[in-house]
């Protein structure tokens, strides 16, 4: 609906003749002469839901996938429908088919112009890759891809291996979100030696300055006793045990991991349950030897 505005002094800036019209729906004010457009409604209230996906089958929304530092763009790139039709479903004629053509690829050509960008795509693709083996979630995915940004900001990359920077940055935000998962665990996600992994870790800690919290081996607990299906009472035996070696000073300087395996062995032999070093060691990424180590030291200075 188009109404006339009843305020006589407001007049068109262009041509100064005719009085502004504002139309009801849009919220537009234009001119009723020379239709010069004074005031837009910028954001439609209205209904615009749309599958974001390139077949238009996924779930509906008002807005696409939100921005991730894991992506190459964040996101923020433009995408060119794949199919051949216009904003009404109707298909476009031959001459618009073979412009869109075009614009599509300039398109994809214009995204992968600069050298960063073929960077952040190999970079981010082998960070979903760890991520789907080490099983970790968005948040430290999030952190990783940060800390990557920060590094070749700085040009730390240069000269250097893609992958085990990479590895590098999913560890340090490991460490640094509390998620328990140690050198090892990312070396063999990664493929790539663990000495390459530590020597880029340390690099990343002294160039970003970042502040590495040390690890707990309480929260190391559930994740050794999930993989081979050790009970609750032995865990929280486990945990206490762990408890009373922090309190009087047993665990500084000792392997977190390490120290929450010889824990659960202690506890297992506490309790009665049937496992053994090497089933403990195996889940832990830790050798028998350092679950031995271990368990004589915390059986003999908490008195157990």
């Amino acid at each position: 609906m188009v109404t006339q505005t009843d305020d006589s002094k407001e007049k068109c800036k262009r041509c100064g003749k005719s009085k502004m019209v504002t139309d009801n729906e849009s919220g537009e004010t234009f001119c009723s002469k020379c239709g010069f457009v004074m005031s837009e409604k910028l954001q439609e209230s209205g209904p615009e839901w749309r599958s974001f996906t390139q077949d238009e089958h996924g779930d509906r929304a008002r807005a696409g996938p939100p921005t991730s530092l894991t992506m190459h763009d964040m996101g923020l790139a433009t995408i060119i429908n794949p199919i051949n039709k216009d904003a009404a479903g109707r298909p476009l004629s031959a001459t618009m088919k073979s412009t869109i053509e075009r614009l599509r690829t300039w398109d994809s050509r214009s995204q992968v112009h600069e050298p960063i960008d073929r960077n952040f795509r190999q970079a981010f693709s082998e960070l979903n890759r760890l991520k789907d083996k080490l099983a970790i979630s968005d948040a430290v995915i999030e952190k990783a891809a940060y800390i990557y940004r920060k590094a070749l900001e700085k040009g730390l990359v240069r000269g250097r291996s893609i992958s085990a920077l990479m590895a590098a940055a999913l560890y340090a935000a490991c460490r640094d979100t509390s998620t328990p998962r140690n050198l090892k665990d990312v070396e063999i996600a990664a493929n790539i030696k663990r000495k390459d992994i530590a020597r880029c870790y340390r690099l990343l800690v002294k160039e970003l300055d970042l502040k590495m919290p040390v690890t707990d081996s309480v929260q190391c607990v559930a994740r050794i006793a999930s993989k081979i299906g050790i009970a609750e009472p032995t865990k929280r035996f486990a945990i206490m045990v762990l408890k009373r070696a922090q309190e009087k000073e047993v665990s500084a300087g000792k392997d977190p991991m390490g120290l929450a395996a010889a824990a659960l062995y202690l506890s297992c032999v506490k309790n009665g349950e049937d496992k053994t070093q090497r089933d403990i060691a195996e889940s832990a990424n830790v050798t028998e030897v350092t679950i031995r180590n271990r368990y004589k030291g915390l059986k003999e200075l908490l008195d157990l």
